[in-house]
């Protein structure tokens, strides 16, 4: 089974639509969370779901959204949960967590929670602990928006990236998993003319399109993740 996997889109339309054009003769797409949470969250979602296979695990992001959810970024969930219709927000909180397939378990941050933040400095055995019970060999996972893959034992441990906030260059980051196989690939997009039209979108934080130009760097990334 040949599975094309989109993690952390983020409302980015112009690198979603980037990143399809690529996608070719894929069983599945697996779309791994943090859908929404960006300047075109409806049109992401009307793109992704006129795909003809196409499977969603929902995200920390996507459950702030659809909850409205108070605190630092109460007004960007209200921002986003107001672009999207009724029935798209019920589709975005029917999601499950994780989604099984030909021998790989998606999640988002881990099987555990989706907040969990697997890099490539995580030590093992905490991965290990997070993993427990988990009988797929491979276990693919998003949330820290970096590109990798390692060997915790007995997982292959996958992150794809980011399609739409990305770390380390300024492209779209996704894989393709084929029968054991992992391709992990980019596709370069115009990022400069998607920074200046996300800013026009009115989406509040602003700053999160100057990332899209100078993205964190992996040591960056590392020092502010624990």
């Amino acid at each position: 089974m040949k599975i094309a996997a989109l993690y952390d889109i983020h409302g980015n339309l112009p690198a979603l639509e980037a990143v399809l054009l690529e996608l070719h003769r894929v069983d599945l797409v697996l779309v791994g969370g943090d859908v929404v949470w960006g300047p075109w969250p409806r049109e992401t979602m009307e793109a992704l779901q006129t795909l003809p296979n196409v499977a969603f695990i929902t995200g920390n992001t996507d459950r702030d959204v659809c909850d409205r959810a108070e605190g630092r970024w109460k007004q960007v969930n209200d921002w986003c949960a107001d672009r999207l219709s009724a029935k798209q927000l019920a589709f975005l909180r029917s999601r499950p967590a994780t989604f099984a397939a030909d021998g790989i378990l998606f999640c988002h941050g881990s099987p555990r929670r989706d907040t969990d933040k697997i890099t490539v400095g995580t030590p093992d055995e905490r991965i290990a602990g997070w993993c427990a019970g988990v009988a797929e060999s491979t276990v693919v996972c998003g949330h820290t928006h970096a590109q990798f893959e390692r060997h915790v034992r007995p997982w292959r441990i996958v992150n794809p990236g980011s399609v739409g906030n990305p770390t380390i260059r300024a492209t779209a980051w996704w894989a393709v998993l084929d029968g054991g196989r992992v391709e992990l690939q980019t596709t370069d997009y115009d990022t400069r003319a998607t920074a200046a039209a996300w800013r026009a979108t009115g989406f509040p934080r602003a700053d999160f399109a100057d990332e899209l130009l100078e993205p964190y760097s992996l040591e960056r990334l590392m020092e502010r993740i624990p």
